[in-house]
């Protein structure tokens, strides 16, 4: 799961209340009246002592479910058969549910605080007007390093992974978009190409890299980079956090010519039933008191890195299923 950066709280600013809609619209939305949340998050992505805390305060009953991708979770809600009210796609991944009609308006009425959010963080191309999704949390894409293999100062370019003094050093996070991303920077591409001639070669740059890979991982790999058990490895920054937590010899470092910026956002889906549970939760959510708890929970520092970052666009499924191929092919290739 993406995690580390800017956690929004020093772009929020102290909100007022809660605010809720008229009888009507609880009527015309469904609200049942039953005091409950359905939450369908990333694993470990909210302070649980908040949990408690918003029950407290509203008497509403949080409900969590967990998913590991924004794939896994598009999939779980498509099917049917859910109850969420809330759930945290990846900016791509809020266009791809809005165009496919499975996100419910945000009612800005009801809303306290949007307009205490920083411009930079607010009407991105992937929601213009923020009409179906709220800021989270954002971070990036970048390079962990450990100082007893690596000299600090000595990585800050992606295309230094291909070094030879990099044999069997290097684990990576397994993501398609994130691992082809980083090589189409690399040769100063964009991550939302769709020129085919252009992915092939982010790929077979991609396997020109395979000596250096000591593995390609999911959620494990911040457990052997805390242990020692790699020199090298490209994660996100919130999984870069958690490690140098646990080892001190570690250090994050978004690549000069620039990475991934993604985000992750509060939207409303189809399935949603509670709306006055569901808004009570986005404006204790928006008070700066709750969003820093969060954020030192996640543990989200900030940096001002947004001038040389790029964001994921939702790409045709053509497109998707082209990056996925290239994807495995380099995988099964390493």
């Amino acid at each position: 799961m993406k995690k580390f950066l800017a956690a929004l709280i020093a772009i929020l600013a102290l909100c007022a209340g809660l605010a809720y809609g008229s009888d009507q619209l609880t009527k015309s939305t469904g609200d049942t009246g039953n005091k409950v949340l359905n939450l369908y998050n990333w694993g470990d992505y909210i302070d649980p002592s908040l949990l408690t805390k918003f029950q407290k305060e509203t008497g509403y009953h949080v409900n969590v479910e967990t998913f590991d991708s924004n794939e896994a979770m598009y999939t779980k809600i498509k099917q049917g058969g859910t109850s969420y009210d809330l759930t945290v796609p990846s900016e791509y991944m809020v266009e791809k549910m809005k165009a496919d009609h499975m996100l419910i308006p945000l009612d800005k009425s009801r809303l306290v605080g949007m307009n205490h959010y920083g411009h930079s963080f607010l009407n991105k191309s992937f929601d213009p007007h923020n009409k179906y999704s709220i800021p989270y949390f954002w971070g990036t894409l970048g390079i962990i390093y450990n100082d007893q293999y690596v000299k600090p100062g000595s990585l800050e370019h992606w295309n230094q992974l291909w070094s030879k003094k990099y044999r069997n050093d290097i684990m990576l996070i397994d993501s398609a978009r994130d691992i082809l991303g980083f090589s189409l920077i690399s040769m100063g591409q964009s991550v939302n190409t769709t020129n085919s001639a252009e992915l092939i070669r982010a790929k077979d740059k991609l396997n020109r890299l395979s000596p250096n890979v000591k593995a390609v991982v999911a959620d494990e790999i911040k457990m052997y980079m805390a242990e020692g058990e790699a020199p090298v490895a490209v994660d996100w920054s919130g999984e870069a956090s958690e490690m140098m937590s646990q080892n001190s010899h570690l250090h994050y470092v978004v690549p000069t010519e620039g990475s991934n910026m993604w985000f992750d956002n509060l939207v409303i889906p189809k399935t949603a039933k509670h709306f006055k549970a569901i808004y009570a939760f986005l404006n204790f959510m928006n008070q700066p008191k709750n969003a820093a708890q969060n954020a030192e929970y996640i543990s989200y520092p900030t940096q001002n890195l947004i001038d040389r970052l790029q964001v994921y666009s939702n790409l045709s499924p053509q497109k998707v299923q082209e990056y996925n191929d290239l994807y495995l092919e380099f995988k099964m290739h390493h």
